[in-house]
């Protein structure tokens, strides 16, 4: 038997689509994703229908591709004078409101074919385009199935008007019950050695787990709900298991890898800045510190993910593991996303270490060492410089963006590698900064994004996990309120209130979404800084990370709704996401509201500075610098500040269009004031209409500064999509079932038996069938995705 029939098994599953199904029928499922017998059978119901429960008809969205469930109520063919042929309007209803289903032909014989089938209180699925003509909602030429007619024989459509209905995500040249057909064609003939099941036998029976053939005959031709359920509990369930096994396979991986131990030098530089420190640690600092000191002391690299509150004290925890690599003879590296955002690193570093980071210079400490930045617009003299404190071992601590990542770039030891804010790097990125270590150094990744639970466990589980939630003293708090941007008196006094707050030595940053302006767009509605017009531009939504990649509904919701409309086309939701909503008003920009905010009454006098991610390095530190002295009190910016900038005296934040942004981004930006002994003020100036998300979102920001709690209720509000990356290529999202919002007990008890599985059989010799499903699972940007971890 060759080699790839024992890595591979269950090779049908591959089978190419065309060959199964003809290339005539199998061409518009590859447009869905769809190319082989493996994509369709994953490519579950997006729920169930039964028979004789109707689609709602209410509001029904013109342009929207639709699939409805109805009964045809009353059926005319009537030959058109005017334009010439034949016209047959069918009405269904939903038992209260209609909906008009139109056909043309050149001739009235053509039309009978439909006269026949479409018989009053007949019950069918009706699929189309929505349209409107003269104020009634109609379907053109829908392709349609009638329930318990469609069938082979009497018997068949008995069965079949009585089971319930899967409805597939589908698209105008593939209606739901061509899938169906095409699923039952592809899954009737295959045998359970054609489908080699990724969960083992011994884990299945512990968990009343039924076979990978049979769930998928539960999900794809149910007879009963119940049945349903079945199949799809367990494939939801596999999900969780593959994915958790690859992250136990990775962590014992990097458990068995050989590193260089780091162990705490007494009467070393980490003894010395912690006698000097001006301020006491909080116990969680002293606690992940004490993880931190033991995991870099052994000989097996520390894989270690650092999340906190904002403000919880993460870049000392961060800094006092750096000491102990350094006392080592080893360099630590950090790696950050801007060079804002590096070169405040380097601030913070350099002050908390005091003479401590003097190395070689004239009165710096005889244990001191050096902190070395390097950015990609670094002159050549000062890049020359840094580059030879770090290949040198000078620098024992070394700070840069990519930059970091040239060839150019040498260490004389690398013993850690820090990557903040690791989600803005991909695989490779950090790869190539661990390579330049001769041996794996220890990770340490840090996040200034509280994570959920679940979603830790679903994409961070090959890490060990601290988290920081206590606030050092003496920090007073935030006071968030939300301002209606259409409330001039509000508006007039948020601008009032920052004058105060100027006036009693605080800083302000007002937050936009944009750069510039773009051109005046016609009938565009645009306000100014006082809320009384002026220009805004256009712009993309700035939700969070995978909030924008979030499904319009919830397809996996424990019962089907049976008075929710149905979904087709893609996973669009009938009645649409902004169906008849007004087109969105311009997003607000740097420059405009910069000059507007100049000519403001309320701010007459006081200096107003701009930061955005365009200006050059040196620029950004003279401006960080004035904002920071007070010369520059009030900075307009974008989020190129959400992280990382940290000036004590910064007390106010108005952010422009908050309602554009993420529960998680608004929560980091507001994290930049009230750093200090004075208290902060946070003004969330929105357009969000009573009951909608943003609405739900700002209400909850300004209800808590709880980062964890607004983490969990972030994700539950966007239904977080797909946690393994938003933009998946040739396929359908690499988690279709799984929900980690919801799904917290599947994934605890997936993790368990992974772990044990993993932990038998490191190299999954014993299981190829869930080598081969990870495999599949990791796919382009998904492996990469997942290895940012």
């Amino acid at each position: 038997m060759p080699d790839d029939a024992v890595v591979r098994p269950g090779a049908r599953v591959d089978e190419a689509l065309a060959r199964v199904l003809g290339e005539r029928t199998a061409a518009p499922l590859a447009k869905l994703g769809l190319r082989t017998t493996g994509d369709l059978l994953r490519h579950y119901p997006r729920r169930y229908t039964e028979p004789g429960t109707f689609t709602n008809l209410t509001d029904l969205a013109v342009g929207e591709h639709v699939t409805v469930q109805a009964e045809v109520r009353q059926v005319t063919v009537r030959e058109m004078r005017s334009r010439g042929g034949a016209m047959l309007q069918a009405v269904v209803t939903d038992g209260v409101r209609t909906l008009q289903l139109t056909f043309f032909a050149k001739r009235r014989g053509v039309l009978r074919v439909h006269e026949q089938r479409l018989v009053p209180g007949r019950t069918g699925l009706f699929t189309g385009v929505v349209s409107d003509y003269r104020g009634q909602r109609q379907l053109t030429h829908p392709d349609y199935q009638l329930i318990g007619v469609d069938a082979d024989d009497e018997a068949a459509a008995l069965v079949e008007a009585s089971r319930p209905i899967p409805l597939y995500p589908a698209s105008a040249a593939v209606p739901t019950w061509r899938i169906q057909r095409c699923v039952r064609t592809v899954l009737d003939p295959l045998t359970d050695a054609d489908l080699p099941d990724p969960i083992p036998a011994e884990v299945r029976s512990a968990r009343g787990l039924v076979g990978l053939r049979e769930a998928l005959t539960d999900v794809h031709e149910p007879f009963t709900d119940e049945q349903w359920r079945r199949g799809r509990d367990r494939l939801r369930y596999e999900e969780a298991f593959v994915l958790q096994a690859e992250l136990a396979r990775r962590r014992q991986l990097a458990a068995g890898s050989p590193a260089v131990a780091r162990p705490r030098v007494a009467g070393g530089l980490l003894d010395a800045f912690d006698a000097r420190l001006p301020f006491t640690l909080t116990d969680g600092q002293r606690a992940v510190g004490a993880e931190l000191e033991v995991e870099l002391a052994a000989a097996h690299p520390m894989q270690r993910l650092l999340q906190g509150e904002v403000g919880s004290g993460k870049t000392v925890v961060a800094l006092r593991a750096m000491l102990q690599v350094v006392d080592a003879r080893g360099q630590a590296a950090l790696l950050a996303p801007t060079e804002v955002l590096a070169a405040q690193h380097v601030r913070t570093l350099r002050a908390l270490l005091g003479d401590l980071a003097e190395g070689g210079f004239l009165g710096g400490d005889d244990l001191s060492t050096r902190v070395a930045l390097l950015t990609g617009s670094q002159g050549a003299s000062v890049r020359r410089e840094n580059l030879l404190d770090a290949a040198s071992g000078r620098a024992g601590i070394v700070v840069g963006t990519h930059a970091l990542l040239s060839e150019t770039v040498q260490f004389a030891d690398l013993g850690l590698v820090i990557v903040d804010e690791q989600h803005r790097f991909g695989v490779e990125q950090r790869d190539t900064l661990r390579a330049k270590a001769a041996q794996t150094p220890h990770l340490l990744v840090m996040t200034a994004t509280p994570i959920p639970r679940t979603v830790a466990m679903t994409v961070f589980g090959d890490l060990e996990t601290s988290t920081l939630s206590e606030i050092p003293a003496g920090r007073s708090g935030v006071t968030t309120v939300v301002v209606p941007a259409d409330n001039t008196t509000w508006v007039a006094r948020t601008w009032q209130r920052v004058r105060e707050e100027v006036e009693k030595g605080g800083r302000a940053y007002v937050v936009c979404p944009r750069i510039d302006p773009d051109d005046e767009q016609p009938g565009a509605r645009r306000r100014s800084a006082s809320g009384r017009g002026a220009g805004d531009d256009d712009g993309a939504d700035l939700l969070s990370w995978d909030e924008a990649a979030a499904p319009a509904d919830d397809p996996d919701a424990d019962e089907p709704s049976v008075d929710e409309p149905s979904v087709d086309g893609l996973g669009v939701d009938l009645l649409g996401v902004d169906a008849g909503a007004p087109p969105r008003r311009p997003l607000r920009a740097v420059l405009e509201v910069a000059d507007e905010l100049r000519a403001l009454p309320a701010l007459a006098g006081i200096e107003i500075g701009t930061l955005h991610g365009r200006m050059a390095a040196d620029e950004k530190d003279r401006v960080l610098a004035e904002f920071t002295s007070g010369r520059v009190p009030v900075l307009v910016s974008t989020t190129v500040i959400e992280v990382g900038v940290d000036v004590t005296d910064a007390t106010a934040m108005v952010v422009l269009d908050a309602d554009r942004f993420g529960i998680s981004q608004l929560h980091q930006l507001r994290g930049r004031v009230g750093r200090g002994a004075a208290p902060g003020l946070c003004l969330l100036v929105a357009d969000a209409p009573d009951g909608s998300p943003a609405a739900a979102r700002l209400a909850t920001l300004a209800a808590t500064t709880d980062g964890f709690e607004l983490a969990a209720v972030d994700l539950e509000l966007r239904r977080e999509g797909d946690v393994l990356g938003a933009a998946q290529s040739g396929g359908a999202s690499s988690l279709r079932l799984l929900r980690v919002a919801r799904d917290g007990a599947v994934i605890e008890r997936a993790r368990a038996d992974a772990r044990e599985v993993v932990g038998a059989d490191p190299e999954l010799r014993a299981h190829p069938e869930l080598r081969a499903a990870i495999d599949r699972l990791l796919v382009g940007e998904r492996e990469e995705f997942i290895d940012r971890a």
